[in-house]
């Protein structure tokens, strides 16, 4: 695997030993066990898998360079690099503007870039109608392109089977940048239409079996297919692939829901001409994540704590799979840790931070507590929590000592 080049405070003394160690004892990725770090006053269950993934630190890598590279010029990004706040802030900093927000919204006219600038394209990619509007301005966007390499396979194949006359299906959601840019490159090529989960596909599967009609398939998914969408034409061959930070096991309920769907109406022997095989578009980091989240959930603790970006759909989801068992908090940072009671923590369900108390409150006298961060936070603001954390329940154990002593 590719070392990337990012600045050194993105990265971590305890969390990078952690890593390290486990990669030196487990470099196939076979065992999704916990780490655990038991500092006496409390023990942490550190995720065999989280934080930056390779097509986040590639975006992190390429957007110094451009800052490094392009002295006294004005540098632009689409919109957000990533889905973390301390990183977006820190580009920020070095004078990078955003152009849009993350829902597209335009915060700096087309009109006001020359050829002069520098224009990155996100993690996430973007569009074909943006890529075309820089192309017209004369801004070179291959140069500073950050899009994820996985993300572009995504494409790739969505290429592939548009040409083969499948229609696209897009598991993901539909204001997400990816989506948004995955939706338009899939359209240069097929019919495309987005379905955001479990209950979204089983209506496209009443669709399919003629159990719903096609006004009601329009009025279900407005704003979700391409123009000309025609029900009979387009549902006969169809492809799922995915928004890259979505659930990989939703995707492939969705896709096993649809080819079941496909059977029913076609039979099992005529099923390879209806739906394609695409598990091979599912993003290998997102897998591994998830997979150590599950890992998680094979333990016992008091609490678990998933740090990263509120907008972030990758930790989203590993909250979503943590708090099925344990009381789970989302932060952004340490600063969501008040005291040794007091914490902000994101809802994901209600769309608000709430103020909680009693957060360290233990069954036993030393609190065990679960900690994960999603693909986009960097190992150092982990870190910072765990410090905190250490802080509060007053660890008089070195960190060394317990780094030294894994197991």
């Amino acid at each position: 695997m590719k070392q990337f080049d990012i600045p050194d405070f993105y990265k971590s003394p305890i969390i990078s030993k952690v890593k390290a160690f486990r990669k030196d004892n487990d470099p196939r990725k076979k065992d999704f066990t916990p780490t655990l770090l038991d500092f006496g006053t409390v023990r942490f269950y550190i995720a065999r898998h989280f934080g930056f993934c390779y097509g986040v630190e590639n975006a992190i890598e390429i957007s110094y360079k451009a800052i490094n590279e392009n002295p006294g010029k004005r540098i632009f990004l689409i919109s957000q690099m990533i889905h973390n706040p301390s990183v977006n802030a820190d580009l920020l900093e070095n004078g990078i503007r955003f152009l849009q927000d993350t829902d597209g919204t335009q915060l700096i006219p087309w009109s006001d870039l020359t050829s002069e600038d520098i224009v990155l394209i996100p993690a996430f990619g973007t569009t074909v109608d943006i890529e075309n509007t820089l192309n017209t301005i004369g801004v070179n966007i291959e140069h500073y392109n950050t899009t994820c390499p996985f993300v572009e396979k995504v494409w790739n194949r969505s290429e592939k089977l548009g040409k083969d006359a499948h229609t696209i299906i897009i598991h993901g959601k539909y204001n997400h940048e990816e989506t948004r840019a995955t939706f338009s490159h899939s359209a240069q090529n097929s019919a495309a239409l987005i379905v955001k989960n479990m209950d979204e596909a089983k209506f496209l599967g009443d669709v399919i079996l003629g159990h719903r009609t096609e006004q009601e398939f329009h009025d279900f998914f407005k704003g979700k297919y391409t123009a000309g969408f025609s029900v009979l034409k387009e549902l006969e061959k169809i492809g799922v692939v995915n928004q890259t930070t979505m659930l990989a096991t939703e995707t492939q309920e969705i896709t096993d829901h649809l080819r079941d769907v496909m059977i029913e109406k076609y039979g099992e022997e005529n099923v390879k001409e209806h739906i394609a095989d695409t598990r091979d578009t599912l993003c290998y980091a997102t897998n591994d994540n998830q997979s150590a989240t599950y890992g998680l959930l094979e333990i016992d603790a008091d609490l678990a704590i998933v740090v990263g970006g509120f907008n972030s759909s990758n930790t989203t989801h590993l909250v979503e799979l943590l708090e099925q068992k344990f009381l789970t908090y989302y932060i952004e940072s340490e600063n969501g840790l008040i005291d040794d009671s007091e914490i902000h923590s994101f809802n994901i369900h209600s769309k608000s931070i709430e103020h909680l108390t009693g957060y360290l409150k233990s069954k036993t006298e030393v609190p065990t507590i679960i900690i994960t961060s999603g693909a986009s936070c960097p190992d150092a603001v982990v870190d910072r929590v765990i410090q905190r954390l250490l802080d509060f329940t007053q660890s008089a154990t070195p960190i060394d000592e317990v780094l030294n002593n894994l197991v």
